[in-house]
């Protein structure tokens, strides 16, 4: 009987990543994440959106784009190809997860949801071009990398963690804050979407539809949303300054601080400038980062302390043959 052991779990067998590798592992699908999101809003304010006109191929004749598509099916080609970096960065993530002894399975189930996310939203994506940009299911195409995102950034923060029971670290009221501030800056994000979905850059240099939405109206609400998570935020620093709360806490909240006054003046000043790409695409990075902000902001009011992982396992699914 020969027992026929799995590729990662053959790969756990002869390698122990350091704590260092590993959070490197996660922290790189965390910053592929951000670079998909900001290349993706490239594609779409460089009027490149059909440069590929349809998917998985580039055109119903060739994988790859062709000299006659120029510049836009080179944009657009070379986004789908980023996909594969990104999709190596989470493998990293799966494989240090993996391989880390004692056996971490929240944090492999952590490294192989962001793998499924992937894919799913690579046939959103194929989806979104067979719909010739239809806004909503780009505005989920959006959405879905955003989700990404947060399971990239959960799991590059649990890399640095134990895997024992949480313990809080500030009183119950202000952890209560930090769900409000979690909870409108993502609808402040998919408000975003709305923005984007009746504005001024469809994606393609052809007649694409928008959101039956005025812009200015949806601008207006996503300027109300930003001022309300800028009063959490605020609120949060303040509150969090009152209860004495560790120092590493204080100085998420400080930074979310910062990182919403950049964004802001942003987005003002694209809006009162006509809303030019460099200006947007900027505003998409920002909104990247912000989220991130929130997210460690939220994780560091609780602790899981180091030294309390799983006992180690068998190899995975081993299978055994004649």
């Amino acid at each position: 009987m020969v027992a026929v052991q799995t590729p990662l779990a053959y790969i756990a067998q002869r390698w122990t990543p350091s704590p260092r590798t590993l959070r490197r592992a996660a922290l790189s699908a965390v910053v592929m994440s951000v670079v998909i999101i900001v290349t993706g809003g490239a594609v779409r304010l460089t009027g490149s959106g059909l440069g590929c006109d349809t998917w998985p191929k580039c055109t119903d004749d060739s994988l790859f784009a062709t000299p006659e598509q120029g510049i836009h099916g080179a944009i657009e080609f070379g986004n789908r190809m980023l996909t594969y970096v990104l999709s190596a960065a989470v493998g990293w993530t799966i494989i240090a997860a993996r391989s880390t002894k004692p056996l971490r399975r929240g944090l492999t189930r952590l490294g192989w949801a962001q793998f499924w996310v992937v894919m799913s939203n690579a046939v959103l994506g194929g989806i979104t071009v067979w719909a010739g940009l239809n806004p909503w299911t780009v505005a989920g195409h959006f959405l879905a990398a955003n989700a990404l995102l947060t399971v990239a950034t959960v799991t590059w923060v649990r890399a640095g963690e134990g895997d024992g029971a949480t313990r809080p670290r500030v009183p119950r009221p202000v952890r209560k804050l930090s769900w409000a501030l979690l909870t409108v800056s993502a609808v402040l994000i998919a408000a975003g979407t709305i923005v984007t979905g009746s504005g001024k850059h469809a994606g393609d240099s052809s007649d694409v539809p928008r959101m039956p939405f005025d812009w200015v109206d949806a601008a207006h609400v996503h300027a109300a949303l930003a001022w309300l998570v800028c009063g959490l935020a605020v609120a949060m620093w303040l509150v969090l300054r009152v209860v004495d709360a560790p120092d590493d806490t204080r100085a998420r909240a400080r930074d979310l601080l910062l990182v919403l006054l950049a964004q802001g003046a942003v987005g003002y000043v694209q809006f009162f400038t006509d809303v030019p790409e460099l200006l947007v695409g900027a505003h998409m990075l920002g909104s990247s980062l912000m989220w991130i902000a929130v997210l460690r902001l939220a994780l560091s009011l609780r602790e899981r302390p180091l030294g309390t992982t799983e006992a180690p396992a068998q190899p995975d699914a081993a299978l055994t043959a004649a």
